[in-house]
């Protein structure tokens, strides 16, 4: 019996010997108290030099690997290992838990690293990514993670000098981060030319952005932002692991075992040599410096731990030792002294002393070693060896006594015997050699008989016996010295043994689990004094148990500390201490032992603090196994809240079944019908698996839940009002301190916790994401700020959150057996207790985490399973409730006493002013004084006592009360068996609602003349409900059997009932008495009907699948309808009484006559022509359309029709209510849905008159009442969803430009591929082929010519640096909207193009660019709050969300400095095509392209996720936030129009309802603005613009436009609304509009623009001017008041843009593009001088080089010549049938080269006038012609090729030149050529997919600019003939760019976009003389 308990007596750690130096650095610290912090295994230490005293951290549940200390040097952050591991944050003065941030990182935590300020802390993973991870460490909160690296990161840093910077570094790489919002962005350190690329170890930071680091050769290397400027070489000899920064300077140590110092600008102070102290070795490595004033410590590999005093620097002193790298096995105590020997795998063995806590002695071996033993004399040590040998020692002076080697396997395990003469030597072989001590151990016995390695030896007191354990858990005995195995029961029975240490054995056997046979314990050891057992396991913990233990599965207490495997564990000689090694943490832990009489007085070691759940059995339990658990208990504990399909589930599965289902879409459909339904009263309350749900509120109405719904009830006037926002069973309800608001839980697969508010029912908040299956219990704070919910996931997790805010404060596992409460602490909000399963615990907050301690109950008893609890009248008072009918009381964790209050379990207990008050499963309600002193006064819950106005009948006597409320005078009861009670303080009692109990309910049937409907459950009850207003149950009857079926005869006489057992009775309708019954089945009575009229005949149906027929006047039964082959579910009987509809489990639809039952086959076509007089069926052709599109996965259970046949009502196995128009015919009909009941809807009903519709919920035991309401009468409130399974089919408009913008995929620039269809090999793969004749280098020859002819000769060259953005000619309009906003007042406005924001001055037209997008911007709003002037966002493309940089993002900038004060990284894959900001400006919105697209929230300050939420499954165009508002907005896209409210975090959203206009059908939504009065325009497709108040469409404005309404605009200060849409211009109409605020009465402004049609797709109000932006890219003004249009911007319409033409001597420049325009810039005057539309898409276009031609090559293979002053065509020509690639002039004027993708260059003289005739071609071009250029004496051409080959042909001949030194000669009169060897070095390494597109060298000859498909424009030295050249890059442009060109003068460079249909310009920067 002993062993049901654990042992009374403790252990408490001492000491623990080593320091973790292998595979971890930096870490190892001074605290501010001048104490040493470091750690080992999974404890942190605290150790004090001064007091030679530890303490310990222990708050880890896995190895340590990371430490940082906070800067006030008082806070440690450590980190660990494990799958989910997680980091604390502790006080090294009390070492105490602060904070806990998990849930973030896997498999480890490799790297911390606190900020300046510590008050943000970043963390570095050991996953495949590497994440990094920045926290607010103090709330618990993840602020930005980010990958962040392929390879593993060493160190990692905050710069200190600079705010929101970070330095990372590891494997090969070094990466500069910076923190700005959410988004943690990496620049790589750049090696260049100074240093190797090598690995880096470790870094700190400096002033002026300077960063040093120590690299893996010993050199430091020194940067300067990401660059590398120098190295330190040779600073050390070997890798530099570790560099401490202090006042003084840095300090730096290495493998090379030196310690060096240096000053702050890292000049050399002075260097310490470790290894050639008096204590040091060979091959000491230091891994940790720090250094603090005069003060060194250093940690090595080998952990030891030095101190070095600086100015007696060669003699360092040693203050902590420990074994090496390798695993520690052997383990043995001095027989007489307190002494402690271990030996290791690292050769040596050390003699520990235990009462000075230091290493006395230390010998190196030959071999590792594996076991140790000291003789009982002590003189000897014996020590075995892993090579099969032994070596005994003199432990005075440790000399070899004797060496011997007999075996070749390990030795595990040797003893001496208790006299001393023999030595037993166990060996991995399966032997033991027994060898006399005396003869110089000679061997003198061999035992033999192990299958197995030998693991563990005991010696018998008189050393006659030996037992042996082995490998497979064998327990062997032999006779010593001999060694002959003992087999006698007898002789084993007698043998008292001198130690305990072997795993297997009767006396051990409790050590093991019940049910498992694994072999993971490692060491035990017997004390038989105290009568306790130490074991340690594979698992990292050391328990202690009773000694004997025989029955398994005894209870322990349970210790962790070690990591892994603990190999080992000793008693010390007096008992006093145990002593055990850790194998693979390889460190020495020394606990105290506190026998049981100390601990009486020794409260002080209250259970240890623990975060981890070790995996255990939880069997800290002091207690035995607890008691049979009470029945009620029992049988809630087996509850499994399951769901088969959870409702967030069904969209999934709705989406996979209309893959399916297309086809049936095609049929047009009924519409859902015109009535809807409204819930009115419920019968039922949940009692029988909650407890404490119910409350008084604030004015005196009674709130409690049932099925799926929170239920306000107004006792005076007998009414409820519901809570509808939950979609499955409510589990658990609390009430705000203020009595206001209340918060419910619900079931679900990410179940949640809704707060609302009881006067106006709305949520205030919804908080999910932490727990599974269902929340089981919640808890509000005293103040009302928190709230604490509790899951029914496997480990119970407690959460804490911010409600409010819907955020999460911490969260922690519970416990794993159910937790029935958590209360908060009222006076501390950081505390609280959970009471459960044999379970109390005690929780405070500590950051992200909670730390609980488990009630301590000492000797008071047991602990029971806790069912309540509340705190008491201080912090530290709890009571709690059990389960056997006590109250606890509980002082801090302390279990202080015991009173019996209840017979049976105590469900709900309720503190009041001055006392208690408890219910319990007695019956009795019983009021307490405030210390549970004395009962004041019990109140039993009895019939007798019902007051007489009672509504409804109490079932029994005492029924169990499982909660109780007080307040307004009385005392509110909720019982198992569903009822609420209100009880008088005087006594009487007064029942207010009841329901059925426990059991599903399915039978239900209404009155044929009266509002009265029966039901009858498995409850085994029959009841009749009264539905007019009094609400109440007027009759209830016990049945011998539950039942599933009734129904009252025609006259409302008789009401008919089947039970379960196959038998049915009619009884009285009046009194419920008997009148007749029978028993003719063995299976559930199904359904049972009446035949219509007067009721001759009963129908009974029965699971046996067999209908039988009675005629009730006689009695008899008169007919069996056979013929079903499964069991019958519905039957319904004709108007005349002839004929049976049934229903069968097969989906099988039959019809028999009756009254004899013959069986009937009848066409569908008929069917539908009989008259029923009643229609309960589910399946046929009329109710085709019910059958949701998931059908396989729920099941229509129940219908009823209407008396009008025009609603037929279903419930569903979903537990939703249904109502379709009748006949429901064609698939996935529409229909109106109600959420209410939980799961099955098991019935419906609709009553006599059809005003009510009455329907019952299965496992919600609940009987709902719903009033059915006519179309008439709903006008006047908002009405219900109208919904189908899928989507109307009907189209939601077509227009070409949303098609497009719609199915438009975004590429993102680093996926980008090539634009030309290029093949062949790139140059820089390609094999060079050696000339013929290379010629030697004779100085003789004449010098090479130029390249390239210089235009500005007589000047000095100078080259350029630097390319600076001026001015970008394009606004992306064609696929965004509302991205034209004005600033300052209208001075300036702002849109984008490409990858660049563009603030654009009007007076001056000078531009200024946002260039920090990395990618494609989409989307932009300006921020209209005036406390954020000029505060912009911009969203843009990206690739998946992975948070790295290539992700898609939002960016928050200042439009005037162009600062980024925010980015946003986000979930949208793909990218953001919609941002908003709120009302106050602190809120931004964004809408994702992500298959869901997703709409987020942020707080875009600090960069924090409020809440998302699926948008819907196609493209959403716009989302925005009401001007007004901060929490409503709306978003319009493909047939889609959605009302959004932010909840806490919850988004909640609401479909616009068309329902209320005749013929309005959904349409494609574009547009949104707003009115007052929660007034919403949306402009759709069609032209129309949708009027809408809340989410009901009030009324439309037809054809607000002619084509589709693409932008509207809310004018903040006068409500004005602006339109933008699609048309043609003509008189009265104009593509943009204004409006008033109503949008009742308008202007219409026609934009000059020329266009055929116009096509608005921005609009924006300043003051009297409209500012309006194109498809056609244009930006247009236009006054209000004389309508007058200034365009201010324009650009092309499509792109790309091939052509591109600089002038020969002006600042102008051409460019020619698929919008078959040719069009003429200005730079200077920075604007488009003329454009010429040509009809055809153009594709080049050149200057002749007088300037006074230009030449303009088509895609249609036609050429035009132009005369500049006239724009005249000069001539014209098509030769060729495909697309024009160049055109060129020669530099003499004489010539034309054409070239065109037939591979084809064209030659033709100019000078024989217009006519253009061909006068010759270059022959065999092998692919399409991509550039050309003359030579400078127009006798040469040079052609770049499709297949990335570069011919030069002669001119005019077109003959093919070979010879490579005529060519080298040539000087070129330009190079646009992308090929080349002069060129080689553009090609990049990273070009698999995409190519170089484009080039152009400098007119000086000197400097290159190349564009190609990654939107990237780079600067080049030319030549540049090596491969992988240096250059700069710009960027700015989408993907392609497709053109670039020098200007005259190589002042500007102009590049031409592919994507983006936008031309830049940038500025040359030339290097100074």
């Amino acid at each position: 019996m002993a062993a049901r308990s654990a042992p009374s007596c403790h252990l408490r750690l001492e000491w623990v010997y080593g320091y973790r130096g292998h595979q971890c650095r930096n870490n190892l610290y001074y605290t501010a108290a001048k104490e040493i912090v470091y750690f080992v295994a999974g404890v942190g230490v605290v150790y004090s030099p001064r007091e030679h005293r530890q303490k310990f951290y222990r708050g880890h549940s896995d190895d340590i690997i990371s430490l940082a200390l906070h800067p006030d040097r008082v806070l440690v952050a450590t980190g660990q290992v494990g799958k989910e591991p997680y980091i604390c944050v502790w006080d090294s003065y009390t070492v105490q838990t602060v904070s806990v941030l998990k849930d973030v990182h896997t498999h480890g935590i490799a790297c911390l690293a606190f900020d300046l300020d510590g008050q943000r802390l970043v963390s570095v993973g050991l996953d495949s990514k590497n994440a990094v991870c920045v926290w607010d460490w103090k709330r618990g909160k993840m602020l930005s993670m980010a990958p962040g690296h392929t390879d593993r990161i060493f160190d990692i840093s905050w710069d200190l000098y600079q705010p929101n910077k970070l330095v990372s570094c590891g494997v090969k790489h070094i990466k500069f981060w910076s923190l700005c919002g959410n988004a943690l962005t990496p620049k790589r350190g750049v090696f260049g030319k100074t240093g190797d690329l090598q690995t880096i170890l470790c870094l700190a930071c400096a002033r002026d952005e300077l960063t040093y680091s120590g690299a893996l050769n010993g050199d430091i290397y020194v940067w300067k932002g990401i660059n590398l400027i120098r190295t330190i070489q040779g600073a050390h000899t070997a890798g530099i692991f570790s560099m401490n920064a202090c006042e003084e300077g840095f300090a730096t140590g290495g493998r090379d075992g030196c310690i060096r110092l240096w000053d702050l600008t890292f000049k050399p102070i002075t260097v310490i040599d470790l290894r050639e102290t008096e204590q040091g070795y060979k091959g000491l490595s230091v891994r940790s410096v720090c250094w603090r004033g005069d003060h060194i410590l250093v940690g090595t590999q080998d952990s030891e731990i030095f101190e070095i005093v600086v100015h007696e620097r060669n003699k360092p002193f040693l203050i902590m030792q420990g074994h090496c790298e390798g695993e520690l096995w052997a383990l043995a105590v001095h027989p007489t002294k307190p002494l402690a020997v271990t030996g290791s795998d690292d050769r040596s063995v050390r003699i520990w002393s235990l009462v000075d806590h230091a290493l006395i002695a230390r010998c190196n071996m030959e071999e590792p070693i594996r076991c140790a033993a000291v003789n009982v004399d002590g003189i000897h040590l014996a020590l075995g060896m892993k090579d099969g040998s032994f070596t005994v020692l003199r432990v005075r002076d440790m000399t070899e006594v004797v060496h011997i080697k007999d075996r070749k396997e390990a030795i595990h395990e040797l003893k001496y015997s208790p006299d001393g003469t023999y030595l037993a030597v166990g060996c991995n072989d399966s032997s033991v050699d027994i060898y006399g001590v005396a003869q110089r151990y000679k061997k003198v016995g061999e035992c033999v008989g192990s299958i197995s390695f030998i693991t563990h030896l005991d010696w018998s007191s008189d050393s006659r016996y030996l037992q042996t354990n082995d490998g497979n858990g064998k327990r062997l005995l032999f006779k010593m010295p001999g060694g002959k195995e003992v087999t006698s029961k007898e002789e084993m029975k007698g043998i008292h043994w001198a130690s305990w240490t072997c795993v297997s054995g009767l006396e051990v056997n409790g050590i093991w689990p019940k049910y498992s046979d694994i072999n993971d314990i490692n060491s035990v050891d017997g004390n038989y004094v105290g009568q306790v057992l130490v074991t340690a396991d594979d698992y990292g913990v050391v328990k202690l148990f009773r000694y004997p233990c025989l029955r398994k599965g005894a209870k322990f207490r349970k210790y962790i500390g070690h990591s892994a495997h603990v190999t080992n564990v000793r008693w010390s000689h007096d008992y006093q201490w145990v002593i055990s090694i850790g194998g693979a943490d390889h460190s020495v832990f020394q606990w105290k032992f506190v026998p049981e009489r100390k601990l009486k007085d020794a409260l002080h070691i209250a259970p240890q603090e623990s975060l981890a759940e070790s995996n255990s059995d939880d069997s800290d339990s002091d207690l035995s196994d607890v008691p049979e658990l009470d029945s009620e208990i029992e049988q809630e504990t087996q509850l499994t809240y399951h769901r088969q399909v959870y409702k967030e589930d069904l969209p999934q599965l709705k989406e996979q079944c209309k893959e399916k289902q297309k086809s049936a879409a095609s049929k047009r459909r009924e519409r859902a019908p015109g009535n809807s339904i409204r819930l009115h009263f419920i019968h039922g309350y949940r009692g029988y698996d909650c407890r404490s749900n119910l409350f008084y509120t604030q004015i005196g109405e009674i709130v409690y839940h049932v099925a799926a719904v929170g239920v306000i009830y107004n006792r005076q006037q007998n009414t409820q009002r519901f809570y509808l926002g939950h979609d499955d069973d409510i589990l658990c309800l609390a009430i705000h301190p203020l009595k206001d608001y209340v918060a419910t839980g619900q079931v679900g697969r990410d179940p949640s916790v809704h707060v609302w508010d009881t006067e106006t029912i709305k949520p205030l908040s919804i908080l999910k994401g932490y727990h599974q299956y269902g929340v089981c219990a919640v808890d509000f704070s005293a103040d009302g700020k928190r709230l604490a919910s509790v899951g029914i996931d496997d480990s119970h997790t407690v959460v804490l959150w911010d409600w409010k805010k819907g955020e999460k404060l911490s969260v922690a596992r519970g416990s794993k057996d159910k937790i029935f409460v958590v209360k908060m602490n009222p006076y501390v909000p950081d505390k609280l207790i959970t009471a459960g399963i044999k379970h109390m615990k005690f929780w405070r907050r500590a950051g992200g985490g909670l730390i609980g301690r488990k009630g301590y109950v000492g000797t008071l008893g047991r602990s029971d399973t806790m069912m309540c609890a509340v705190y008491g009248w201080t912090e530290e008072m709890a009571f709690s409730g059990t389960s056997t009918g006590d109250v606890c009381i509980w002082r801090d964790v302390f279990l202080v006493k015991t009173v019996k209050a209840h017979d049976g379990p105590v469900f709900s207990m309720h503190a009041l002013e001055k006392g208690f008050v408890t219910g319990g499963k007695d019956g009795v309600v019983a009021l307490w004084d405030d210390s549970f002193e004395r009962c004041l006064k019990t109140y039993a819950i009895k019939r007798a006592d019902l007051a007489p106005g009672s509504k409804g009948l109490l079932l029994e006597d005492n029924p169990s009360i499982r909660a109780i409320s007080l307040g307004h005078g009385h005392i509110l009861v909720g019982t198992k068996n569903g009822e609420i009670l209100e009880v008088d303080k005087s006594g009487p009692i007064t029942l207010l609602v009841q329901g059925h109990m426990e059991g599903e309910v399915w039978g239900l049937a209404t009155h044929p003349y009266l509002p009265i409907c029966a039901t009858v459950s498995d409850d085994k009850t029959l009841r009749i409900w009264d539905l007019s207003p009094s609400h109440c149950m007027l009759a209830v009857r016990k049945l011998k059997k539950g039942g599933r079926c009734c129904c009252f005869s025609p006259d409302g006489k008789a009401l008919a009932v089947g039970l379960n057992d196959g038998s049915f009775l009619m009884a009285n309708a009046d009194t419920l008495e008997d009148l007749v019954s029978f028993h003719h089945r063995k299976d559930i009575i199904s359904d049972i009907q009446f035949s219509p009229g007067s009721g001759k005949y009963l129908a009974v149906a029965s699971h046996d699948t067999f209908i039988d027929i009675y005629n009730v006047v006689s009695s008899k039964r008169v007919g069996i309808c056979k013929g079903a082959t499964s069991y019958i579910t519905h039957i319904d009987w004709d108007t005349r009484g002839k004929l049976l509809q049934v229903n069968t489990g097969a989906k099988e639809q039959l019809f028999f006559e009756a009254p004899r039952g013959k069986k009937q086959a009848i066409p569908s076509v008929e069917v539908e022509k009989i008259s029923w007089a009643s229609w309960t069926s589910v399946l046929g052709l009329c109710c085709e359309g019910i059958w949701p599109i998931i059908g396989e996965v729920t099941d229509v259970t129940a219908s009823c029709l209407t008396s009008d046949k025009m609603v037929l009502a279903t419930g569903d196995d979903l537990g939703f209510v249904k109502l379709f128009r009748y006949p429901a015919k064609g698939k996935f009909g529409k229909f109106k849905k109600y959420v209410a009941h939980s799961t099955h809807v098991t019935n419906v009903r609709w009553t006599y008159d059809d005003s009510m519709l009455v329907t019952l919920g299965g496992a919600d035991m609940s009987l709902m009442v719903w009033t059915n309401e006519t179309e008439s009468y709903r006008e006047r409130r908002s009405c219900d969803s109208e919904e189908s399974d899928i989507d109307s089919e009907e189209d939601g408009g077509y227009d070409s430009d949303v098609t497009r913008e719609n199915e438009i995929s975004y590429t993102i620039r680093a996926l980008s591929t090539n634009i030309r269809p290029m093949f062949g090999v790139k140059p820089h793969l390609q094999q060079k082929e050696p000339s013929v004749d290379e010629r030697p280098p004779v100085s003789r020859a004449p010098p090479q010519p130029e390249k390239l002819q210089s235009n500005n000769v007589g000047k000095k060259k100078r080259p350029i640096e630097d390319l600076v953005l001026e001015l970008a000619f394009g606004y992306r309009g064609r696929d965004c909207r509302n991205n034209v906003h004005y600033l300052n007042d209208g001075d300036d406005i702002i849109y984008h193009t490409a990858s660049v924001g563009i603030l654009h001055n009007l007076a001056t037209g000078t531009q200024s660019f946002y260039q920090e997008h990395n990618d494609d911007i989409l989307c932009l709003t300006v921020n209209q709050h005036p406390k954020f002037i000029n505060i912009v966002a911009t969203g843009q493309v990206g690739d998946s969300a992975d948070m790295s940089a290539t992700a898609p993002s939002v960016h928050i900038w200042d439009a005037v400095n162009k600062q980024t004060l925010s980015v946003l990284r986000c979930s949208h894959s793909k990218g953001v095509c919609s941002v908003s900001f709120s009302a106050t400006g602190k809120l931004l919105l964004s809408v994702g392209l992500d298959p869901e697209h997703t709409v987020t929230i942020w707080r875009w300050q600090e960069g924090a996720r409020i809440a998302s939420r699926a948008g819907h499954n196609q493209r959403i165009f716009v989302a925005e936030f009401r001007p007004d508002s901060d929490t409503q907005f709306v978003s319009v896209g493909i047939k889609h129009v959605k009302f959004w409210t932010l909840a806490g975090r919850a988004l909640l959203s609401k479909k616009g309802l068309l329902s209320t206009l005749e013929d309005a059908r959904m349409q494609t939504m574009l547009a949104v603005a707003f009115g007052a009065n929660n007034l919403t325009f949306t402009g759709t497709i069609s032209g129309d613009v949708c009027v809408w108040k809340d989410h009901i469409l009030c009324r439309v404005v037809a054809r607000a436009h002619n084509g589709p309404v693409f932008a509207m605009y809310t004018t903040l200060r006068d409500g004005l609304i602006v339109t933008g849409g699609k048309e043609r211009p003509s008189k009265e109409g104009g593509a943009v509009k204004l409006w008033d605020q109503e949008l009742r009465r308008c202007r219409a402004f026609r934009l000059e623009t020329g266009q055929v049609t116009d096509c608005v797709r921005s609009v924006c109000r300043g003051k009297g001017k409209i500012l309006v932006g194109t498809r056609n890219a244009e930006i247009i003004e236009v006054g209000e008041k004389n309508a007058a249009c200034n365009i201010l911007v324009n650009g092309h319409v499509d792109g790309p843009i091939w052509g591109l033409a600089t002038h020969p001597s002006r600042d102008f420049f051409l460019s020619a593009a698929e919008d078959g325009t040719v069009r003429l810039w200005d730079i200077a005057d920075k604007k488009m001088l003329n454009k010429v539309n040509l009809g055809h898409a153009a594709r080049t276009v050149c200057y002749s080089p007088e300037g006074d031609m230009v030449a303009i090559g088509m895609k249609n293979g036609e050429f035009i010549i132009l005369l500049v002053s006239s724009l005249k065509i000069w001539g014209k020509k098509r030769d060729r049938r495909c697309a024009i690639h160049d055109i060129r002039f020669s530099p003499d004027s004489r010539y034309l080269a054409v070239g065109s993708s037939e591979n084809s260059v064209d030659f033709y003289d100019l000078t024989l006038g217009p006519t253009l005739n061909r006068i010759s071609y270059c022959k065999d071009i092998p692919s399409f012609v991509i550039q050309m250029d003359f030579s400078a004496d127009s006798k040469h051409l040079q052609v770049s090729m499709g297949c990335y080959k570069r011919h030069v042909y002669e001119v005019p001949s077109g003959k093919h030149l070979m010879d490579h030194a005529v060519i080298d000669r040539i000087t070129w009169a330009t190079w646009t050529s992308i090929l080349g060897d002069e060129v080689m070095g553009i090609w990049s390494r990273h070009a698999e997919k995409a190519d170089v597109t484009c080039a152009c060298v400098s007119h000086s000859g000197i400097s290159l600019v190349t564009g190609d498909d990654f939107g990237m424009v780079k600067l080049y030295d030319f030549p540049c003939p090596e491969k992988f050249a240096k250059h700069k890059r710009f960027l700015g442009h989408s993907p392609h760019v497709t053109n670039i060109r020098f200007t005259s003068g190589d002042r500007h460079v102009v590049s031409a976009g592919g994507d983006d249909c936008s031309l830049f310009v940038w500025k040359c920067v030339h290097m100074p003389h």
